[in-house]
């Protein structure tokens, strides 16, 4: 993908976010909505777009300037005497820290303002240490990959934060996480800002991953499902273009929906025969261990497959149709076009996706199915990274994320 056209596919994604513009916002945040697309425009072609006086585009865009948000690109195409300038979105001109924060890893990138990743590192972590020994790591590594790249702190303008388990958005707070001991509640944007003076956006894993899959794969798709399998079963929703978050964020939490053929199989949340305890990787491996094969979790499974074990293979076919026949009901409520399988069970390969398929357009009303695609996820292991750093992009390039950059 072309950077235009990353430009355009993330400011498709950010369109809707300000249908109403917030109160207090200035006049250029607002003129800087059209030229987020990365499309150059000139001041009388502004004008036109907003019915303002050129006198008020050209001092609006002047502050864009100063602020670095817009720069000039070549002159336009004269009708006679000197050719008008042209001015369009500066994508170097500011960075954001992308953090996905895994049960046992963690990746960190730093991006432009359209996503492109300008330096990325991988290091093992431990969640279970606690929020501020796992952050105060997030900070330092973040800070050192700034020098690196040669860019000034004051550069950073926002930083996104993915992390597994519940999250109430609205405040950036892990809610009752199981796998994070020490983190519920835990203020990690309050946290970071007292290091980092920089807005600070924290959503889980499989919302950010189904932006990052949004990004790098489907940017003209408005309607798509992004299904994590890993150790845990969870799906992220875009509906219109937008993420959706439900009532208390925990929207697309397909793990703990019964599965028909449970027979009393517990689950950790205390009720019996949900999804995850069925067809999640360590579910997997409990099945084959009972035939009597070595498999201690979804990383095992997955080599069985791989080296073409049959009960193996028939085991994560079976989780596929387990998958399935969530995701009918769900191909009901929301009608997607596309749902991307992703996490490493995914690595299994089509005999997951086969499984999926099979429930999905056999039990779906044709018309829900008719352009319905079911794919492996195209950003894979990106996509979690990708999708924290345009939850940073889409917020400072918001009205209010362009006013608070103009206040600083």
């Amino acid at each position: 993908m072309s950077q235009s056209d990353k430009a355009v596919c993330f400011t498709r994604y950010m369109v809707d976010t300000s249908r109403v513009s917030a109160p207090g916002t200035s006049g250029a945040s607002e003129l800087f909505q059209l030229l987020r697309d990365g499309a150059p425009r000139t001041r009388a072609a502004l004008a036109q777009a907003t019915g303002l006086a050129r006198s008020t585009v050209a001092a609006r865009v002047d502050e864009l300037m100063r602020l670095g948000l817009v720069a000039p690109v070549a002159d336009a195409a004269s009708t006679g005497g000197r050719p008008p300038s042209q001015f369009a979105l500066n994508p170097s001109a500011r960075v954001v820290l992308a953090a996905d924060l895994g049960a046992s890893h963690a990746t960190l990138a730093i991006t432009d303002l359209t996503g492109a990743v300008l330096l990325e590192r991988s290091e093992p972590i431990d969640i279970a240490e606690g929020p501020e020994a796992v952050l105060g790591w997030l900070v330092e590594t973040g800070v050192a990959m700034l020098r690196e790249l040669g860019r000034d702190r004051t550069e950073l303008v926002a930083i996104g934060i993915g992390i597994p388990g519940p999250v109430e958005h609205s405040t950036g707070r892990p809610v009752n996480p199981p796998i994070m001991p020490g983190w519920n509640r835990f203020d990690v944007p309050g946290w970071v800002q007292q290091h980092l003076e920089v807005p600070v956006l924290v959503d889980n894993d499989v919302n950010i991953m189904a932006l990052g899959e949004r990004q790098a794969a489907w940017p003209n798709t408005d309607h798509l499902m992004f299904v994590k399998v890993a150790t845990g079963i969870g799906a992220g929703i875009i509906s219109g273009g937008l993420l959706q978050r439900g009532a208390q964020g925990i929207a697309g939490d397909i793990g703990h929906v019964r599965v028909s053929r449970g027979a009393g199989v517990p689950c950790s949340c205390g009720n019996q025969d949900c999804l995850e305890a069925l067809a999640s990787g360590p579910a997997i491996a409990r099945a084959l261990r009972e035939r009597g094969l070595d498999a201690a979790g979804g990383r095992d499974v997955v080599a069985l497959v791989q080296r073409g074990d049959l009960d193996a293979i028939q085991a994560v076919r079976q989780a596929g149709r387990d998958i399935g026949e969530v995701l009918t009901a769900s191909v009901s409520l929301i009608n997607p076009s596309v749902i991307a399988i992703g996490g490493s069970m995914a690595r299994a390969g089509e005999h997951l996706i086969a499984g999926v398929r099979e429930a999905v357009y056999t039990r779906s009303m044709p018309l829900a199915t008719e352009h319905l695609q079911i794919v492996q996820s195209a950003a894979a292991e990106n996509a979690a990274v990708l999708g924290a750093s345009m939850l940073a992009i889409q917020h400072v390039l918001s009205p209010e994320g362009v006013d608070q950059l103009a206040a600083r």
